[in-house]
């Protein structure tokens, strides 16, 4: 097999500025140990997020220039509601700035208390936009995706008769939507079955509840769905995408991951009164409903975003990609979520620091310290990210798995940076002894990770 080449030739660069450990020594300290409170100048390799940090294409950036500013009814907002309705088949198409915007006006219109909203594995915002509105947001993954070491084909899916069971239990009364992550981020970007949908959508159906996809990551997930699932070889990404959509009453998008974009979102829906009374929400919160809280121009890229991100070539060497550094980290025995999913190589912090506990963030060891040898960002999913405290006792409740995420941004990167990135996590993984955990010097009571402080355990 031939090497898989990035699909695409290089028009213009940006110079990275190298830096001495010594002053990522200093860098580190002075943001309290938190990479999210590093400047961007001073990391060499960014895999903090793959959301709005990808390379736009000559033709995105051709449609920046042609963006329609009109306040109301721009023709570029028309091109973005055409490409989003020919993928997701929805009635109402509604623009937001980004994807925890539509978060923001699902769930504050959903939501509430006494309220449940199911999901495989809910991200960062979705869980606290659902947590605001004052309902609990439930993760219900299979069993098989809670054990990083175990390969298949479709760890993101949704454990179904647990869905099921919680139905039975908690009433659909009180169950305003379920929600399918596609790709399951918090679960290592682990695709979802079309099987599965279907089965979640018979549930929802029985019950009368509405299924919503939270989409960012949909055409990753359609290219898994052709390689690994039965009967969807010769479907081309447009009908498999389609199809997934076709399952989902509604769905939430951040625009900032597969299509190939800096800023964008959505909220599609097929319901007539959410549909009035999202809007409603976004004129206050957002802007008028033909341009919500994005100027023309970003109307624009996303709609050609979203046609070239379902072209073969590209899906192949992005898979590729996480693929590539997970066998060369693999090979030297560091441990991952097997097999690696779409957009980001999760290491297990849990058999990389079995010797720090949850309690002292393992994940955030492992951060800081890739930084420190190599200028590498990253970020912790574990106990600092998901971590919720003991109402009683005030102990830390970790979650199932400690990781660590390295989301490679879209069309930035080229092999030789994955190379430098193996490098760099290989020579970490050797020295791993020496590793200590982390105390919290400051949180915040929502979303703590962002700007939380930490200093070393002596």
């Amino acid at each position: 097999m031939k090497t898989i080449i990035e699909p695409f030739r290089i028009k213009s660069v940006e110079p990275i500025r190298f830096t001495t450990r010594e002053e990522r020594q200093q860098i580190l300290t002075d943001a309290g140990y938190n990479p999210f409170l590093i400047h961007a100048d001073d990391v060499l390799i960014d895999l903090l997020t793959d959301s709005g940090t990808s390379a736009m294409s000559s033709k995105q950036w051709a449609g920046i220039m042609e963006g329609d500013e009109s306040y109301a009814g721009s023709k570029s907002f028309y091109r973005f509601e055409a490409a989003v309705r020919n993928i997701t088949g929805h009635k109402y198409i509604i623009p937001t700035h980004q994807g925890r915007a539509a978060e923001k006006i699902l769930f504050a219109i959903t939501g509430g208390e006494g309220k449940y909203i199911p999901n495989n594995t809910h991200f960062d915002t979705t869980r606290a936009n659902i947590e605001y509105s004052g309902a609990v947001a439930v993760d219900m993954l299979n069993e098989i995706g809670k054990h990083p070491e175990i390969r298949a084909d479709f760890k993101g899916n949704m454990d179904v008769e647990a869905l099921k069971k919680f139905i039975a239990d908690q009433g659909a009364e009180n169950i305003p939507l379920v929600m399918i992550t596609v790709t399951n981020n918090s679960g290592g970007g682990q695709p979802v079955s079309m099987q599965n949908i279907r089965d979640v959508k018979s549930v929802c159906r029985q019950h009368n509840i509405p299924l919503f996809l939270d989409a960012c990551r949909f055409a990753e997930n359609a290219y898994f769905i052709k390689l690994r699932e039965p009967g969807y070889q010769n479907k081309s990404m447009l009908e498999i995408a389609q199809e997934m959509f076709s399952y989902a009453d509604g769905a939430t998008m951040s625009a900032k991951k597969d299509a190939l974009v800096n800023i964008g979102g959505f909220l599609s829906l097929n319901d007539d009164n959410l549909a009035m009374n999202s809007r409603n929400l976004l004129i206050v919160t957002e802007g008028f409903p033909t341009y919500g809280g994005l100027a023309g121009r970003d109307l624009e890229a996303v709609a050609q975003g979203l046609e070239e991100v379902l072209d073969e070539h590209y899906l192949q060497y992005r898979i590729r990609t996480a693929e590539y550094l997970g066998e060369k980290i693999l090979a030297a025995g560091v441990p991952i979520i097997e097999p690696t999913g779409g957009h980001a190589v999760y290491i297990d912090a849990k058999r990389f620091l079995p010797n720090i506990p949850g309690k002292f963030y393992p994940g955030q060891a492992i951060v800081n310290e890739l930084y420190l040898e190599g200028g590498i960002r990253g970020v912790e999913i574990g106990s600092v990210m998901f971590g919720k405290y003991d109402k009683k006792t005030g102990e830390l409740i970790s979650p199932s798995m400690e990781l660590v995420r390295l989301a490679l941004p879209r069309r930035v990167y080229t092999q030789s940076h994955v190379d430098y990135v193996a490098e760099v996590i290989i020579e970490v993984f050797k020295n791993r002894d020496a590793l200590k955990g982390y105390k919290i010097t400051y949180e915040a009571p929502m979303l703590r990770h962002f700007t939380a402080t930490f200093e070393p355990l002596s």
